[in-house]
């Protein structure tokens, strides 16, 4: 409609002209909204007469009911008023419509702690698997046997599953983990210290609402986790970095005049991401820092299965858990790395006395669900499934770093620095400044590669220059591939800065070679 409809033939026949019979969209939809446009736009105006249902059913070949479904939901949004005995008019909308449109439009942001939050977030983009830290090999997951599982458990779920759950997680789930973490990790526990959380994310930020208040001090690891940063960041604390050196968190350098910390977070088993292990006597210096002041210890035990040349150390749990599993320190897990990010289950071990309060909460402020997945789960560790998966990736993801160490060889034999790589997902190559750093990415988004710089996973400067490659979730091929146009922007990077540096210093009017042309990804 253009104009006013002032007769009701004249809406019957607009109508007719707009309706769409052989169409995905039900008629009766078709002409609520139809009739909807046009009432909000003004150009049925208020008053109006509608034709009545059976009139409106005639004159358009429709069945009567369809035509009730479309006006019956006009009233019931108060679009249309039904009078009685006199039919359906268009209600008056004038009151809303005449609002200023300043009046109605949304504030158009976000909060300054929205805004803060955002700031730690980046952006979202398509990951390049060859890189990509953190993302497991999907391609070695046993798809058909944990469908097998899922199809079973969903059949025989239990009614009660469906109801509101206080529990903190499927008993068969805690305990095949409780048994699990005991043997592989040393934890110690029972299944009623553990709570089941949607991914490790969410204990974290179940840690920083029941422990702690707003401008509490929290010990981070410098350069630490993002997730954590951001999770303890958006709780209101004041996240103090402490730098990393080869032994993992040192409390000895916290920033001088630092206050007591509520937190300490640590990844003992492989800090994230520079990737060294804490020795134990580092270990217990730090739960001896932790008692003196009155903090929580976060363990963060992301990835601690997939060691290659050295033996797992003892987790920080076990080795502070006493008489009465009272130990200062909140172990927690996750299940995206061994098996995959969008199964979205991790867990925490907490001391006996902490265990009720953080199932209230998580009930309260998450709830719980997903029992017929968490009884899969259950049985795919129990008998022995898990393991067996983690054994095979444990040796894919060896051969995957060592396809990537052979790829990088042409830059290492040149200076490059890699990491040890001893365990877990990524590699990390050291590089001279944050504008190498920002060379090298603006060269990769030209070829669709992501970088990772390690400078991100600073919260202060100084920051060290770096990448953190993953290599985990990518095959042979793609790695190889992916490693070698690495190698090779590195190089020319640096024979180009050489070059530059050459003519600066050398005699006037002497000429250098041009940079080389960067290669694509092949």
């Amino acid at each position: 409609m253009t104009q006013r409809a002032t007769s009701t033939d004249g809406i019957i026949d607009a109508l007719a002209l707009r309706l769409v019979p052989r169409t995905d969209t039900p008629l009766a939809r078709q002409l609520y909204q139809l009739l909807r446009d046009w009432i909000q736009r003004g150009e049925l105006s208020a008053g109006s007469r509608l034709p009545s249902s059976r009139r409106l059913a005639r004159g358009l070949s429709l069945g009567r009911n369809t035509v009730l479904a479309a006006t019956e939901r006009l009233i019931a949004e108060g679009l249309v008023e039904s009078k009685q005995g006199a039919g359906l008019f268009v209600a008056d909308l004038s009151p809303f419509t005449a609002l200023p449109a300043e009046r109605l439009a949304a504030p158009g942001r976000v909060s300054a702690r929205g805004e803060a939050l955002l700031e730690r977030c980046g952006t979202l983009s398509e990951r390049h698997l060859a890189f990509a830290p953190g993302v497991p090999g999907l391609d070695l997951f046993p798809h058909a046997q944990w469908q097998r599982l899922l199809r079973r458990h969903y059949r025989q779920a239990e009614q009660q599953w469906l109801a509101y759950q206080t529990q903190g997680g499927l008993l068969a789930l805690r305990e095949a983990l409780c048994d699990y973490l005991t043997l592989s990790r040393a934890v110690r526990c029972r299944p009623e210290q553990i709570v089941i959380t949607q991914g490790a994310q969410q204990a974290f930020e179940l840690v920083a609402q029941l422990l702690t208040d707003r401008g509490d001090s929290v010990w981070m690891e410098e350069p630490g986790y993002g997730g954590a940063q951001t999770s303890f960041l958006a709780a209101g604390l004041d996240v103090v970095p402490v730098p990393v050196d080869d032994e993992g968190i040192d409390p000895a350098r916290r920033p001088e005049g630092s206050a007591s910390p509520t937190l300490i977070y640590v990844t003992p088993s492989h800090q994230y991401p520079s990737g060294v292990t804490m020795p134990v006597p580092r270990r217990l210096a730090l739960l001896e820092q932790a008692a003196a002041h009155g903090a929580w210890v976060i363990e963060d035990d992301y990835d601690s299965e997939f060691r290659y040349d050295i033996p797992p150390a003892p987790s920080l749990q076990g080795l502070a858990a006493g008489p009465g599993d009272q130990a200062p320190v909140i172990y927690i897990g996750t299940f995206s790395k061994v098996l995959y990010p969008a199964l979205r289950l991790g867990y925490v071990v907490l001391p006996e006395a902490l265990a009720p309060s953080f199932r209230l909460a998580q009930a309260r402020l998450h709830r719980e669900g997903h029992y017929p997945i968490q009884a899969a789960l259950a049985e795919f560790i129990q008998r022995g499934d898990f393991s067996r998966h983690i054994a095979r990736m444990r040796i894919s993801y060896r051969q995957r770093q060592a396809c990537l160490r052979r790829a990088l060889a042409p830059a290492v034999a040149e200076g490059l620095v890699l990491s040890s790589g001893h365990a877990g997902m990524h590699l990390v190559a050291e590089l001279a400044s944050v504008a190498e750093e920002e060379a090298l990415m603006a060269k990769a988004r030209l070829v669709g590669v992501t970088l990772s710089p390690l400078s991100r996973y600073y919260l202060k400067a100084p920051m060290r220059a770096g990448l953190v490659l993953g290599y985990a979730g990518a095959t042979d091929d793609a790695i190889l591939r992916a490693g070698r146009w690495l190698a090779h922007a590195w190089l020319d990077l640096k024979h180009s800065n050489s070059e530059r540096q050459a003519l600066s210093e050398g005699p006037r009017g002497a000429v250098g070679h041009g940079p080389a042309k960067a290669r694509t990804l092949g």
